[in-house]
């Protein structure tokens, strides 16, 4: 790896883990357009790496947010249940869909939910 992709990788954490500990989106909405533009990665590694990125960022977040008591541990074991359920599903069907429309999916999601944001000024 060259130093200007270790360095570019170092950005985009900086960048990703400020983001996910402000806004609770685990980086993926800055990591994974900056690895296909920035890293040049395929849309499905993109979207791999990043996952894999958010464990140790959660934790790390997790810790301080907890310590600060902003957890509600009901809604989080609960909800995790099912989120963690259906990701071992939705990493089957990564690999059955093209990069394009992974793209398309993930930009759609994007566009949805930031212009709900920036309308009603609530997720």
């Amino acid at each position: 790896m060259t130093t200007s992709a270790i360095l570019t990788c170092l950005a985009i954490g900086i960048v990703s883990g400020v983001i996910a500990a402000l806004c609770g989106v685990g980086g993926g909405v800055v990591m994974v357009p900056a690895f296909v533009f920035l890293l040049k990665l395929p849309q499905k590694m993109a979207v791999a790496t990043s996952l894999a990125i958010i464990i140790p960022t959660a934790l790390m977040a997790t810790t301080q947010n907890a310590r600060s008591g902003l957890v509600d541990w009901k809604i989080a074991a609960i909800t995790s249940i099912s989120a963690s359920l259906f990701a071992y599903f939705g990493a089957g069907w990564l690999k059955t869909m093209s990069n394009e429309t992974l793209t398309r999916i993930f930009g759609t999601v994007l566009v949805v939910f930031g212009l709900r944001m920036l309308l009603q000024g609530k997720a």
